[in-house]
């Protein structure tokens, strides 16, 4: 159980505000940029930070546009950056002072403040140390290992959405030339039940809006999402959506700050003024209620047109474009008021204003986050979102379609470039033509399935480029204890987080070059590229002077563990580190979409990889988009107990906080809190600022307790509680994932309270 409680906790709260961004967005900013380095070095990266020629923002996907502002950033990219930027290092000296032991003990806010990693470092079998170790002799214990396992399928590659297009695709390469598809990722902890969804409704796993669908949508439902925190700048999106007439309505089982109005710091009225009202309408529902949500939007529909014929549906997109509406029609049908009502907690009228807004509107975008894919039914909930859709002609056409937003900045990229286990036999099959290798077509672990693998012994070696494996998983003491069998765990990485206290029999820390820093190699100075939510593919160039001579960049560190591991053969290592462009050459040959990519990135601005629904063309077994019956399912906890879902505080980035505080929640200086409602809280028999460990029991009859953690009575939706991640992870068992995506189902955790007893075993 996880008990890393950072020494400054000392909880206090205030009332959560009702607006977000403004003046107080602008002066946290750069108040943790100056804490992190000097006003030189915050001026030169957020005055290029997310420009034509800058550095694109290691945070999160939402694109940019045509025309940028000067300051082009949002509050969260501008702390990412600057954390990233930061002028303190993580040397020789601080790994020799501090055992494992005694870094594993420190909180994640902790080490992350450490500072950047400058050298490459060993801890080898029974030493309780890091130790330096020189480039060369890592790559070849590396290699040696990966070459003395008894099969390639007993290694994972593991990547975060950090890493470039062009890294991306040299792992891929790496994996598969080595002998194995086990490539998870984060998406597999995110939006996986995204991409399953529309691959089996529309045949593409991707988003089909653009930036300007959003400016001018009619309406937009944000589901499941809190843009305010995890996607600030998609608040100037829908700003800029109200002023042209068009409507949001936000259904979350939390109010957020960002969705009911916005101050932007960028334009006067968000300075000095009350900013922009963002939802007109506010559902608050049930964690996991949304399928039943759209079912009922769903026959609410088809009874408007039985009432009104020829007025509602778009019979001719359903006849042209469309199959499976009969049986999905009388499925619908067959959804019960009551039903809906409980599994959603919403009241009729709010349902009934929804679907008045709904046949109001022309064109209409569904954006969805976590908040659905990370429930147990999340891929029929969005395959349910797409039916919606469907029914009115809203794909392929201006201001409308489905809109999942990713979080890490080239998530969507590294899916494109091939980190999936599962990649379809078209790209395996280019992929070995380009380099004359052969591919294996078993598919591989995703990151679920990989930490039984470590777990049960069948996975031996684990290399992880970018992000924070160990944290971001779900059931934290399964994944730490699957770490700790490896025989060899790799991390390549900029910055110390909790993957390098939970070690191997043998751990190596391979530090690299960030998205910030100037990348200088024998044909001069490189940049890499990276694919946002909707599909741009645009260029990112580093302005910084590197942390440490000693760093190596993700693709020299791919490219030369390859060459040192790999037989010679076909594929030129080498030549990649010094030209990143032959990189781009070879994956022109190989993934659609990207013919002569070398000349159409070089463009401002880089280009778009159209999404063929927006043509309607569907590449689905049916050849069109496919209406589905998704099965009716409530999650209903047993009395005494609520649904939990896990979330980011508004200071943190991915697994990482950059302050202890949640200020737009009104939480300050700590993180083991649970917000309930406070009628849960005192039908539960408890109070206010309690102090409880928190329960979670799934079939396996194992408990997982999550110890001291503040009750804070919190306006959520009734039955429903919610606690930070990644310290919440350690609730979600290893088994419990969505269906057919294997996305862990962090939103939907049923849980106690017991109350916590100083000392007591369960502490």
């Amino acid at each position: 159980m996880d008990q890393r409680v950072d020494p400054t906790d000392d909880l206090t709260v205030t009332p959560p505000k009702e607006w977000a961004a403004g003046v107080p967005a602008v002066a946290h900013a750069l108040e943790y940029a100056l804490s992190q380095t000097s006003p030189r070095r915050t001026a030169l990266t957020l005055l290029t930070i997310n420009q034509k020629s800058g550095i694109d923002c290691p945070g999160c996907a939402w694109p940019e546009g045509d025309h940028r502002h000067a300051n082009e950033y949002c509050e969260n990219g501008a702390k990412h950056i600057a954390d990233e930027a930061t002028t303190r290092r993580v040397t020789r000296e601080f790994f020799a002072a501090n055992p494992v032991a005694d870094l594993d003990s420190k909180s994640d806010y902790w080490l992350n403040q450490q500072g950047r990693l400058t050298e490459p470092m060993v801890k080898r079998p029974g030493s309780s140390h890091y130790e330096p170790i020189g480039w060369d002799d890592a790559f070849g214990l590396i290699a040696d290992e990966l070459n003395d396992l008894a099969s390639p399928d007993e290694a994972m590659f593991y990547t975060s959405g950090r890493v470039s297009n062009e890294a991306a695709f040299l792992l891929q390469l790496f994996a598969r030339a080595y002998g194995t598809n086990n490539l998870p990722d984060c998406s597999n902890m995110c939006h996986e039940s995204s991409g399953s969804a529309l691959n089996q409704t529309l045949g593409i796993g991707k988003g089909s809006v653009s930036l300007g669908d959003i400016h001018t949508s009619d309406l937009i439902l944000v589901v499941g999402q809190n843009p305010g925190t995890n996607h600030p700048r998609m608040l100037t999106a829908l700003e800029q959506t109200k002023r042209n007439g068009g409507s949001v309505v936000a259904i979350n089982p939390l109010p957020e700050a960002g969705l009911k109005r916005f101050k932007n710091p960028q334009v006067a009225r968000g300075v000095i003024g009350r900013g922009s009202v963002i939802a007109d309408q506010f559902l608050k529902i049930r964690p996991g209620g949304d399928l039943a949500l759209f079912q009922l939007l769903n026959r609410l529909l088809l009874e408007a047109e039985d009432a009104s014929p020829g007025t509602v549906m778009d019979h001719s997109f359903i006849a042209s474009d469309t199959v499976g509406f009969d049986a999905f029609a009388e499925h619908v049908r067959a959804v019960e008021w009551d039903a809906v009502l409980e599994a959603t907690g919403l009241d009729r009228s709010e349902i009934e204003e929804l679907v008045g807004r709904v046949l109001a509107s022309k064109s209409v975008i569904v954006c969805w986050a976590m908040g659905i894919t990370q429930h147990r039914h999340g891929v029929p909930t969005i395959r349910e979102i797409v039916n919606f859709l469907l029914l009115r002609g809203n794909l392929g056409r201006p201001g409308a379609g489905v809109c999942p937003v990713r979080g890490h900045s080239n998530v969507q990229g590294d899916r494109t470039m091939g980190i999936w286990e599962r990649m379809p036999e078209s790209f395996l099959a280019a992929l070995d033509d380009e380099f004359q290798i052969t591919s294996p077509r078993t598919h591989g672990y995703d990151s679920v399935a990989g930490v039984r693998a470590m777990r049960d012994g069948e996975a031996k070696v684990f290399v992880g480029v970018a992000g924070n494996f160990v944290r971001a998983m779900s059931d934290s003491d399964v994944t730490e204890q699957a770490l700790r069998r490896c025989r060899l765990t790799v991390q390549i990485s900029t910055k110390l987080n909790r993957s390098h206290t939970v070690c191997g029999e043998t751990a190596l820390i391979l530090p690299t070059l960030g998205r910030s820093d100037r990348d200088v190699q024998g044909t001069g100075e490189q940049f890499v590229t990276v694919e946002d939510s909707m599909s741009d593919v645009h260029a990112s160039r580093g302005k910084l002077h590197p942390a440490s001579p000693d760093l190596l960049s993700e693709v020299a560190i791919i490219s030369r563990l390859a060459a040192r591991t790999l037989p010679a053969g076909s594929i030129p290592w080498t030549d990649f580190i010094g030209d990143y462009g032959l990189i781009r050459d070879r994956i022109s040959r190989v993934v659609p979409g990207f013919t002569d990519f070398n000349a159409r990135v070089a463009q401002p601005g880089g280009f778009n990889l159209p999404n063929p629904v927006n043509s309607r063309v569907y590449n689905t077994a049916s050849g069109k988009a496919e209406f589905t019956t998704n099965a009716f399912t409530v999650l209903t906890p047993p009395p005494g107990h609520l649904v939990l879902q896990s979330l980011r505080s508004h200071d943190q980035w991915n697994t990482i906080p950059y302050a202890m505080n949640d200020r737009y929640r009104g939480i300050h200086n700590a993180r083991r809190v649970v917000l309930v409602n406070p009628d849960d809280i005192a039908e539960l028999g408890f109070a206010d600022g309690d102090l409880v460990d928190i329960v979670s029991q799934w079939t396996d009859q194992v408990e997982r307790r999550a110890p001291e953690f503040r009750l804070v009575a919190y306006p959520a939706a009734r039955g429903s509680a919610a606690a930070y991640y990644p310290e919440a992870n350690v609730l979600v068992p290893l088994d419990s994932v969505a269906e057919i995506s294997n996305t862990p189902a962090s939103k939907g955790v049923i849980v106690r309270f017991e109350r916590h007893v100083a000392g007591s075993e369960n502490g």
